[in-house]
């Protein structure tokens, strides 16, 4: 807009004096060259992030990935040094208060991103967890294929992949010359994972998908030339790109990554750590003091544990009660359709009971499938895979269907409320379909915030009538449990010297996890440093405010206008959300 009123002030400059005056550069608000600002840094982010458009719905980018290149990256940061400089000059006194929010936020924002210049993670880029191994086979998932140009956009992306391929090897390259490189131990899994995407006839790779069915718009001559064409680029230039990968990660990069797991042994590792923390809990708590929540957190939970242990017909103590409930063949599906059609008819449940606990529901639906194969192996139980209204796709509970003798009954409904409704599915959702907020903020990550919601939605599903039976309940305490104890492991191994097997150890003598998922569980703490605490941390906060506002407001309290609060202004920091429910007390006390 500021643009705009230059450019209008050059075209009217025939016009009146009073037309002039109108114009005048000094009448832009403080408001309108900050949304001016939003705006342009938002499609800044779009052109640079084409695949991240691609998910939103915005499809001028659909013939590009994006660009991992070292080069990017130093642009990047010295682009945030520039932006911090204009977010400054605006006059945040000037805003009215949602501005002043929305000012606070996004500052807040640039000034982590600065901060975590400082230190080299970006030259990890890939590890069990995530990275372009994983992360390009699944691209068709989220791209359109309604016309021939689809298919073109989709061909040129295929085309890409080796250069973005060099890209990534560049960065694990700088990253052995830096010591900036991922513990051995956590990346067995990569090279199967790697191997997958080549060793296949082409006809079965995920890549080649979308090729087995066109659009009625797209004439069989052209479907064929479409097919021919991809077939050779899958063959010929990203299976090529794949080994290529594949014989760097094996002979250079592996043997050269560590051997220790804590992340102080990083360069600035206790420093970067300690940044890690703020980041994902938005908290400044330090290692000692999440450490010491973790432990206060871990014995009441077991306290709760043992009496609904004691509820059932079971004769044994705790350990005995682990084991079985780990090994009896009655808590485990037989098939992938038994275990995914669970999900199912839990999910459908809470569906039912959403209108009593929520004012505001998101217009976007969703669904349940298994994780792909290829990531199977080493990918948590569940997560969410977010859909997208614009672009017209559903979000996604994915379930992880490997192992099935790993995948208990007893979790199966606490699962299912985290990943879809009333967890992450709704609280995502809705804050999409926010239009009252700039778009940062309705795709805001604050993991705290939507990691503690999902937690926090785990504990309120006992109010929508779930874990009537005395096992779902337990396991709906062992995933509480599970989350009080990454308190204490992920702060044992990052901070205070815990080996990976103390780590596996502590997670088994107080859950009722397996010994697959724990030993995922852990590896997944070792490469997020950080990331698993802020779920605890987040559903502390948010439970402690319902209790406040129970409190206080007593028969004034509603728990549907209590939910719609901490829902309705997006994925927030925790010391916002509780300003937001203040304020919610305030007005109704």
């Amino acid at each position: 807009m500021y643009w705009s009123l230059i450019f209008a002030a050059i075209l009217l400059s025939g016009c009146s004096t009073k037309i002039k005056m109108e114009v005048d550069l000094g009448k832009v608000s403080e408001s309108e060259k900050f949304h001016e600002l939003l705006e342009d840094q938002w499609e800044k982010g779009i052109v640079e992030n084409p695949e991240w458009a691609t998910r939103l719905g915005d499809n001028r980018f659909n013939d590009k990935l994006n660009d991992a290149s070292y080069e990017m990256v130093i642009k990047r940061q010295e682009d945030s040094q520039r932006l911090l400089k204009k977010v400054e000059l605006i006059d945040r006194f000037e805003l009215d208060k949602e501005d002043q929010l929305n000012y606070d936020l996004y500052i807040d924002r640039v000034k982590q991103s600065i901060e975590g210049n400082a230190f080299e993670s970006y030259l990890m880029p890939i590890d069990q967890m995530g990275g372009i191994q994983i992360g390009f086979a699944g691209i068709s998932n989220y791209m359109p294929f309604k016309s021939k140009k689809d298919y073109n956009n989709y061909l040129s992306r295929l085309k890409a992949f080796p250069e973005k391929v060099s890209q990534t090897i560049d960065l694990m390259k700088r990253g052995i010359v830096s010591g900036w490189l991922p513990p051995k131990v956590i990346l067995r899994a990569v090279p199967e994972q790697i191997s997958s995407q080549f060793d296949t006839h082409v006809d079965e790779s995920p890549l080649f998908q979308p090729f087995k069915e066109f659009p009625e718009s797209i004439q069989l001559d052209e479907q064929q030339d479409l097919i021919d064409r991809v077939k050779i680029i899958i063959g010929d230039e990203v299976y090529p790109a794949y080994r290529s990968l594949h014989s760097f990660f094996t002979e250079e990069y592996l043997p050269q990554c560590r051997e220790t797991i804590a992340c102080s042994d990083l360069p600035n590792g206790m420093d970067y750590y300690q940044y890690q923390i703020k980041s994902y809990t938005t908290t400044a708590l330090t290692p000692e003091a999440i450490h010491q929540i973790g432990l206060d957190e871990v014995a009441r939970i077991k306290a709760e544990m043992i009496v609904v242990k004691n509820s059932t017909d079971f004769d044994g103590d705790f350990d005995e009660f682990l084991d079985f409930l780990r090994t009896d063949p009655r808590f485990y599906h037989k098939t992938e359709k038994e275990l995914l059609d669970g999900y199912r008819v839990i999910c459908k449940k809470a569906d039912a009971q959403l209108p009593k606990f929520f004012g505001r529901l998101p217009r976007l639906t969703y669904g349940v499938k298994a994780i792909p194969d290829y990531q199977a192996t080493a990918s948590p139980t569940a997560y969410y895979y977010s859909g997208n209204q614009k672009a017209g796709r559903s979000g996604y509970f994915m379930a992880n269907t490997y192992k099935l003798e790993s995948r208990p009954k007893y979790e199966m409904e606490a699962l299912s409320i985290h990943e879809a409704v009333p967890g992450h599915h709704l609280q995502i959702a809705l804050a999409q379909e926010l239009d009252n907020i700039p778009m940062f903020r309705r795709y805001a990550g604050y993991t705290a915030f939507v990691e503690g919601w999902g937690l926090y939605s785990e504990k309120l599903a006992e109010e929508m009538g779930f874990y009537e039976d005395p096992y779902s309940k337990f396991g709906q305490l062992t995933y509480e449990m599970w989350r009080a104890c990454r308190l204490v492991v992920d702060t044992g191994m990052h901070a205070f010297g815990w080996n990976r097997q103390e780590a596996i150890d502590f997670m088994a003598s107080n859950t009722a996890k397996t010994k697959n998922d724990i030993q995922v569980e852990i590896d997944r703490y070792i490469a997020w440093p950080g990331q698993a605490l802020a779920y605890k941390i987040g559903e502390l906060k948010i439970v402690e405010l319902r209790d406040r506002a129970e409190e206080e407001l007593e028969h004034d309290f509603n728990i549907r206008d209590f939910h719609d609060v901490v829902l309705g202004s997006g994925a927030v920091p925790l010391d916002i959300l509780e300003r937001h429910v203040e304020k919610y007390i305030h007005l109704n006390d």
